[in-house]
């Protein structure tokens, strides 16, 4: 099995690199829309309801599917032998941060659900604030991976 691992690596890693990059692209991009929802187009009318779609399908038909890729092809690279090793310090950071990362994620969902709902509760501001997650966690991902102090 291990053999396997070590052969698939080349497209495994490539496979999660461009999962990566399409789950950030809708994680940059979801907070921005609620922004212009919260502040643009209030939770009624023909507007919202496009909106309220956009949203739908950003999460749904892009950011959801390119986590769940993301994760599979990161734990097989985590299980092929000589690509982590454990006993520095970031494999442990990334993992954090990768969870991090998917708790975020959640926490979008349930935001996109409530604005389908028409009960936004926070501010365009404060969504502003919230897509600075993403970009603070990409930035310790890469320096980890790529430095691997």
């Amino acid at each position: 099995m291990s053999d396997l691992l070590a052969l698939a690596y080349p497209w495994t890693k490539s496979l999660h690199i461009i999962s990566v990059i399409s789950w950030m692209a809708a994680l940059f991009y979801l907070p921005r829309l609620m922004v212009h929802h919260t502040e643009k187009v209030g939770v009624t009318g023909e507007t919202h309801e496009l909106f309220a779609m956009m949203e739908f399908k950003l999460a749904r038909v892009i950011m959801r599917p390119a986590m769940h890729a993301t994760w599979i092809f990161g734990l097989v690279l985590v299980f092929t032998p000589g690509i982590v090793d454990w006993s520095m310090i970031w494999p442990w950071t990334k993992g954090i941060c990768v969870i991090a990362m998917t708790v975020f994620h959640t926490w979008l969902m349930i935001r996109m659900k409530a604005f389908q709902r028409g009960e936004n509760q926070f501010s365009g501001r404060q969504y502003r604030i919230a897509n600075e997650v993403p970009t603070v966690l990409m930035i310790i991902i890469v320096i980890s991976v790529v430095v691997k102090f």
